[in-house]
């Protein structure tokens, strides 16, 4: 299965614990291409329909809904959660995605 950065894919995230975002959504995938073409897990941000102004989550509108990528919510996965691809988020979405990383984990 080809997974390739920026990609949005419907995700069955159950079971979780606690405050985790759970059930079957679509999530951004967010490990880089030379990752994904070699390990048999994905690191995703599930999208939340929840459009609360939070500083680490990134608005998106997909299949004219709006939303938030949850940056706070990045999990490392099994492909065999991946469901089936739905789409590939925009340009400035991806760098959105991006700079919130590198300020959240790297600064």
């Amino acid at each position: 299965m080809v997974v390739n950065q920026s990609e949005i894919w419907l995700v069955n995230l159950d079971p979780t614990i606690g405050s985790e975002i759970k059930t079957t959504r679509p999530c951004v995938i967010i490990s880089p291409d030379s990752m994904n073409k070699h390990l048999r897990t994905v690191q995703i941000a599930p999208m939340t329909s929840n459009t609360t102004d939070y500083p680490w989550r990134v608005q998106i509108v997909f299949e004219k809904r709006h939303g938030r990528v949850a940056i706070d919510q990045i999990r490392t996965i099994d492909r065999r959660r991946l469901i089936r691809k739905l789409g590939k988020t925009t340009h400035n979405i991806q760098q959105e995605i991006k700079s919130i990383i590198h300020e959240m984990l790297v600064l």
